[in-house]
């Protein structure tokens, strides 16, 4: 069976009905997506089940990275993760002797090459208390060096349906917002300046702030959850300490 073939066997006959059955999201800016040709998608990432809901919508198979340990594992479960990762639109990273970024990279515009849709979240990891964080350059450098426009994305109650840290939370009805394509190409050859990609990629963010009305915090996501962490283990030891019995001094 074809990529394509059980992809949308996933999504209109085994899976994308149930979604929509059962937490009946909905869907604004369809109309954004081109119907032909590649385009990035670059979306906000608030929950692990944002790749589900972000592509139910688009009329074209949206397709992510994923770690290549889900494309090569053995026996029964091995199996129904190839099968499922890569029907699902799902390609490997590629590193090669690279880093996962620039792997992630390479297989990116091995999809966009093929004219297809390529999602992407810049933020690089899920947000851990639900606000937007700054984006990593990699979405910038992707859209300069194929020239295929970002379509700013934004899901909004993924982080309520699966809160950071669980997998269930509570049933609601989120929203996905596709926004106006962007267009780069005004930048066309300076994909090695970085504060070139630094621009690029803070107007990709602004957008989906300006979509998602998110809290902006400018700092990457991991710096913030390294330091959101400390603090809890800081305040954890200092209610450890006042709640340790004292020795009476005589």
């Amino acid at each position: 069976m074809s990529t394509k073939l059980f992809y949308s066997f996933l999504k209109w006959v085994a899976v994308g009905p149930l979604l929509r059955a059962i937490f009946r999201p909905t869907w604004e800016g369809v109309e954004n997506l081109p119907r032909k040709g590649p385009a990035i998608l670059a979306g906000n990432h608030l929950s692990y089940v944002d790749w589900l809901f972000m592509p139910l919508g688009a009329p074209r198979m949206v397709r992510f990275v994923a770690k290549a340990e889900y494309f090569t594992g053995t026996g029964v479960k091995g199996a129904l993760q190839r099968l499922f990762f890569s029907g699902t639109g799902n390609v490997p990273i590629d590193r090669g002797g690279a880093t996962a970024a620039e792997g992630a990279l390479i297989a990116a515009k091995r999809v966009l090459g093929e004219g297809e849709l390529f999602g992407i979240y810049p933020e690089g990891t899920r947000s851990h208390d639900g606000k937007l964080y700054r984006g990593r350059t990699g979405v910038a450098r992707l859209a300069l060096d194929t020239g295929a426009p970002v379509i700013p994305v934004a899901v909004i109650g993924t982080d309520v349906i699966a809160p950071p840290g669980k997998k269930f939370g509570k049933l609601v009805h989120p929203r996905v917002i596709y926004g106006e394509p962007l267009d780069f190409s005004r930048y066309e050859g300076m994909s090695n300046d970085r504060y070139i990609l630094r621009a690029i990629t803070d107007e990709i963010v602004y957008e989906i702030l300006k979509l998602s009305g998110q809290e902006y915090v400018d700092m990457y996501a991991t710096d913030a959850k390294k330091l959101a962490e400390g603090e809890k283990a800081a305040k954890k030891k200092s209610r450890a300490a006042k709640a340790a019995p004292t020795e009476d001094v005589a």
